[in-house]
């Protein structure tokens, strides 16, 4: 299992200013020394995140995997197309929302992201569908050609009642095997912390995780460089 670190929320803070610091990108190439086997960012159409500068000097500078989240927009898509990130992951976006709200409904519209994987696997850049632990939308992510799913944890990391977490944990569980079964890789992110992670570490289908606002809330009393560290020995220790 391994470790993608989301900087969306370093630059949050930056355009709360509109100055240049602090800067995504130096966040994202200190997650990598800190041991994170990729970065993540998310080119919103509202930019509210990242931005274009940043998009193009990710792509400079990172090392390991640069996953690119993105809308399936025309403009996004062309976008992704020039800067040749190493995976797309394909999320639900509506420019009210705090943060993305749940897994991308790709059952509904096959046509449409089975011709964007097609373009993507031109430019040799991976696909990953960000959508709930569902069966139907596994088999909707296998039908347009998809290389990997990152399943939302958002509405287990917001559930309270020890009965309700065990039945979204096994729903995960059941999921991740399914998706392992038919050949796919899997990811897990959204809303998952230092300690709500433990459990979905014991389920070796799962390959990496993908986590943003924990970490980055950490580092700002520890430190970027200690806060990846310690989310990667969470990890190995609660294999």
């Amino acid at each position: 299992m391994t470790l993608n670190v989301n900087i969306d929320h370093v630059a949050t803070v930056r355009n709360a200013r509109g100055g240049m610091e602090p800067d995504p990108v130096n966040a994202a190439l200190r997650a990598e020394l800190a041991g994170a086997s990729g970065i993540v960012c998310h080119l919103r159409e509202d930019r509210r995140h990242i931005n274009d500068r940043d998009l193009r000097l990710l792509r400079e500078l990172v090392t390991t995997k640069l996953d690119l989240e993105m809308a399936a927009s025309d403009e996004i898509i062309g976008i992704a197309l020039l800067t040749l990130p190493d995976m797309v992951t394909i999320v639900p976006e509506k420019r009210q929302e705090l943060t993305t709200e749940g897994g991308l409904d790709v059952a509904n519209d096959l046509s449409r992201f089975k011709s964007l994987c097609e373009k993507m696997h031109d430019k040799n850049i991976d696909v990953s569908f960000f959508i709930e632990p569902d069966k139907k939308q596994i088999d909707a992510v296998l039908e347009c050609g998809g290389d990997m799913v990152e399943f939302h944890t958002g509405t287990y990391a917001n559930l309270k009642a020890e009965e309700d977490i065990a039945k979204e944990i096994e729903r995960i569980r059941l999921s991740a095997l399914t998706a392992n079964a038919e050949g796919l890789r899997i990811a897990a992110g959204h809303g998952l912390n230092y300690f709500n992670i433990k459990p979905l570490c014991r389920f070796n289908q799962i390959n990496e995780f993908s986590i943003g606002h924990s970490i980055i809330s950490r580092a700002i009393f520890y430190g970027i460089e200690n806060s990846v560290s310690k989310m990667i020995e969470i990890i190995n220790e609660s294999k």
